[in-house]
Parts: C-alpha cells; structure tokens; sequence
C-alpha cells in the first residue's frame, strides 16, 4: 500500500530555514506527481508547493513563492520542501500529497491528491 512519510518539521525562530522531507513507499514513485500543503489551527488546508513526475515544473502559493523549494530524487522515493526565511505565518502542519500522473502536470487543488502522509508539525516563534 501507499505510504506518505513526512519529517523534518520542528520549532525554529522567524528568519530560521528548515527542510521538510517525505519518502514515499508502495508505488512506483517516478509516476506520481507531488505536493505539499499546509493546515493552521482553525484554517482550512492550502496548497504550499507541487512538482510534475519530473521535477522539471514546479508552482508555489502567493505566499511561499522566493522562499520555499520544492524538489523531488526519484532515485530515492522522496520529496522535499526547502523553507527559507520562516515567517510566525507559516505555522502549520505540513502535508505531503501524490497523484498518479503520467502527463507531467502540476496539480495544486488539495481535491487532486489520492495519497496523502500524516503530517509533521511546524512552528515559527516571532
């Protein structure tokens, strides 16, 4: 079966940087597109990040873009979220998501991911 685990996450300080990691097992990882979203307490889920089956396209939220990185190492199963410059407003439990995609989109609604991992839990003091 298909499993999703993040790591990574942690308390830091705003300006702090952190890198998210999800291996990924159960499926044939380089068909699979790839994402990572976010929840704060009392907010609904948003998307954070996503990259094609590649790795050769990438979309990023309004409010990440210059200072998070997605990337994936097919070689390896995994996925990975660069976050530079951490702002209090980032604050959120982070998800990883996969969708089986030949075509090498980049999906960014939450509503297009089957597989989804447990989540890892970051906080930014100010």
């Amino acid at each position: 079966q298909v499993q999703l685990v993040e790591s990574g996450g942690g308390l830091v300080q705003a300006g702090d940087s952190l890198r998210l990691s999800c291996a990924a097992s159960g499926l044939t990882f380089s068909s699979f597109a790839m994402a990572w979203f976010r929840q704060a307490p009392e907010k609904e889920r948003e998307f954070v990040a996503a990259v094609n089956r590649n790795g050769d396209r990438t979309r990023y939220a309004d409010s990440v873009k210059g200072r998070f990185t997605i990337s994936r190492a097919n070689a390896d199963s995994a996925v990975y979220l660069q976050m530079n410059s951490l702002k209090p407003e980032d604050t959120a439990v982070y998800y990883c998501a996969a969708v089986y995609d030949l075509r090498t989109l980049v999906f960014i609604a939450s509503a297009a991911y089957d597989y989804w991992g447990q989540g890892t839990q970051v906080t930014v003091s100010s």
